[in-house]
């Protein structure tokens, strides 16, 4: 299973993005049943989640994310995505998709996003 990270970059405070994050190797099945996530490591800080969607179809977001960010997935398309709306420079980080079913783990390569105030 290899998780693919697209759609980082930089923009300028109020800006928006959206992060995609396919699944290959995987199949529909797993991917349907397997909880979805997207987090963020900025520089000199520890890894952090950003937003979660459960099989179930339950969503949490970071409490400094609630509005701006929304993730959402494809099943059709193995792909998760997360939306970045309002950005600030607090959001600048490398980004990382995670997909987690039964005791399998797997992650995303990162993709940098920078905001600039």
């Amino acid at each position: 299973v290899q998780l693919q990270a697209s759609g980082g970059g930089s923009v300028q405070a109020g800006g928006s993005l959206k992060l995609s994050c396919r699944a290959s190797g995987m199949i529909w099945s797993t991917f349907t049943s397997s909880r979805l996530g997207w987090y963020r490591q900025a520089a000199g800080k520890q890894r952090e989640l950003v937003a979660e969607l459960t099989s179930g179809g339950n969503i949490a977001y970071q409490d400094s994310v609630k509005g701006r960010f929304t993730i959402s997935k494809d099943n059709s398309r193995k792909t998760v995505y997360l939306q970045m709306s309002s950005l600030e420079h607090e959001d600048t980080a490398v980004y990382y998709c995670n997909i987690q079913y039964d005791t399998r783990d797997y992650w995303g390569q990162g993709t940098q996003v920078t905001v600039s105030s």
